[in-house]
């Protein structure tokens, strides 16, 4: 009888996790560009009309991001992302930018 119970709470949390999705996003500062609520220039990606700051990852990971043409904070650039939205932010597993 434990494992039966055992068993199905494992199967019901394994359903309540979200799975992780990958989609192609804008990506950029949140404060500069997105304008989201914030203190200070941080990684976020916007997706389905919604932004969010993201975790795993940050926004000097992909060079300065005050550089005139390619920075986050100047510019507003397309990547592949692929994570979950959680507790209102991205947790993102992967991020490639895509270059146009």
């Amino acid at each position: 009888m434990k494992k039966i119970i055992v068993l199905s709470l494992l199967i019901l949390a394994s359903c309540a996790n979200k799975k992780e999705t990958k989609q192609i996003a804008e990506i950029s500062c949140g404060l500069c560009q997105l304008h989201l609520d914030a203190d200070e220039c941080s990684l976020a990606v916007r997706f389905n009309d919604k932004a969010y700051f993201v975790d795993g990852f940050n926004i000097d990971d992909f060079g300065d991001a005050h550089d005139e043409k390619i920075g986050f904070c100047n510019v507003i650039r397309k990547a592949e992302i692929t994570g979950v939205v959680k507790d209102g932010r991205f947790v993102a597993s992967s991020i490639e930018l895509i270059e146009e």
